[in-house]
């Protein structure tokens, strides 16, 4: 099962920006709960501490994907050095402005500074596996790692940030954000080898902007960041109804194992979903999981002690992974080549719009009806993603075959291919489509030297 991991780990650069990539993106479990435990701990409000929250995230979710669209024309390194050094000096801000019991508007202010430069690396991770891999089946097995990272992120990230609140300092928990943004982040970007190259804007003749389709254009778009708010709002929820179950049940401390054994499935499933490959269309399996984890859920209901919680979850969690690499492998199909940045970044600023959500809702709810009103919120985010999924399936259908999943091998290597106009990007794309079908040793160097 090992293999395909092993084969596109060993492409030249692969290893080191997968790691440094997944150091740089430890923030994105931390910040979050790090400021509610921050805030809470030293101005006695938890009101105050959730909608800090909620302004970082918004200010994230507002800038992500136009930043994310900067990436594209003018690449990762020129755009992102800048932004993560202004993000780390927004939270050392938002630190020192709640240690010093600072007027409530610049907690808010410094939470916009930090949130809104911050990014996905997760989108830039992605980008370059799609930039350094031909073959679309491995780039369906690097975005398979790369989501099982996600999910250890998503273990280790607030264990450790509730730990350092609790046992070192109510600021600690942000530290290790920083630092993670800093030294991760700024290694990924040093690593300019596997950089996508930058495709800037080209100006018409008259001076005008060509009239490209909008990332958020796209029918199949709309329809993946709708459903990838539900997904959020589905896990922010379970989050914040799993720690009430657990409080209720008189052992608070098992929300977190529980929690982790979500995790674990998916990060379980997304390693055997990415070691094989599938026959089926790809919208088939998106629609499949998104079904199956809206199932899933519905469990979450019924079970009333913390072992079999634990067990609905770790068995739900399987449908995570193999769902989000699905969504995120349709947006190689719904944008164009030079967007697919600012698209894998719409997915992710979707799904934490959705967290956000659903754990506030939740948290209304969870103080009206217990623990049970909190998944109560859960179940019906996982509805209304299947409900939106299943009516919009003729859009993912009919925009997912405007790159048909056996042709992405051209689409790939074209990728890489910096076409300065029209004609050249016909004249790569044909030539890349021949080397495709001829295949001899004439037509590989050829398709090589497109490349570089």
């Amino acid at each position: 099962m090992l293999r395909p991991y092993r084969d596109v780990l060993t492409k030249p650069g692969a290893l080191a920006f997968s790691l440094t990539g997944l150091l740089a993106r430890l923030p994105i479990s931390m910040v979050g709960i790090g400021i509610v435990l921050m805030i809470s701990t030293l101005s006695g409000s938890y009101g105050l501490a959730g909608r800090v929250s909620a302004v970082y995230v918004i200010a994230n979710a507002a800038f992500g994907p136009r930043l994310a669209r900067l990436v594209d024309r003018h690449g990762q390194a020129r755009v992102m050095r800048p932004a993560v050094a202004v993000a780390a000096v927004g939270l050392a801000a938002l630190i020192l402005a709640a240690v010093l019991d600072a007027p409530t508007w610049l907690l808010y202010v410094t939470a916009v500074v930090a949130g809104a430069p911050a990014g996905s690396f997760g989108a830039l991770v992605r980008a370059r596996w799609s930039y350094v891999l031909d073959d679309p089946r491995q780039v369906h097995t690097a975005y398979s790692l790369e989501s099982a990272l996600d999910e250890v992120v998503f273990v280790v990230g607030p264990v450790l940030a509730t730990v350092l609140a609790t046992s070192v300092a109510p600021a600690a928990g942000l530290l290790v954000p920083i630092a993670a943004m800093l030294v991760g982040g700024l290694a990924f970007l040093a690593l300019r080898d596997t950089e996508p190259p930058a495709r800037p804007l080209v100006l018409l003749p008259d001076g005008g902007r060509p009239r490209g389709r909008a990332v958020m254009r796209s029918r199949g778009m709309v329809v993946l960041a709708l459903v990838f708010v539900g997904m959020g709002a589905l896990f922010g929820a379970t989050d914040v109804s799993t720690v009430a179950f657990a409080e209720e049940a008189g052992s608070t401390a098992a929300a977190g194992p529980v929690l982790a054994a979500f995790a674990l499935g998916s990060l379980v499933s997304g390693l055997g979903y990415g070691a094989r490959q599938w026959a089926g269309a790809l919208w088939v399996r998106f629609v499949v999981g998104i079904v199956a984890l809206a199932v899933g859920v519905s469990f979450f209901l019924l079970v009333t002690t913390i072992p079999a919680l634990a067990l609905v979850m770790f068995v739900t969690g399987f449908a995570i992974a193999p769902t989000l690499i699905s969504g995120n492998g349709l947006v190689q199909h719904f944008v164009r080549p030079e967007q697919l940045t600012e698209g894998l970044t719409w997915v992710v600023t979707a799904l934490g719009v959705g967290v956000s959500l659903g754990s506030s809702v939740a948290g209304v709810l969870i103080d009206r009806q217990g623990a049970h009103g909190g998944y109560l919120v859960v179940v019906v985010a996982a509805a209304s993603s299947v409900v939106v999924t299943v009516v919009s399936i003729g859009a993912l259908r009919a925009d997912s075959a405007v790159v048909p999943e056996a042709d992405a091998t051209a689409d790939v290597a074209r990728r890489s291919i910096p076409a300065e106009s029209e004609a050249c990007s016909a004249t790569c794309g044909a030539a890349v489509a021949g080397a495709q079908i001829a295949d001899t040793e004439s037509d590989r160097r050829a398709d090589d030297a497109l490349r570089r």
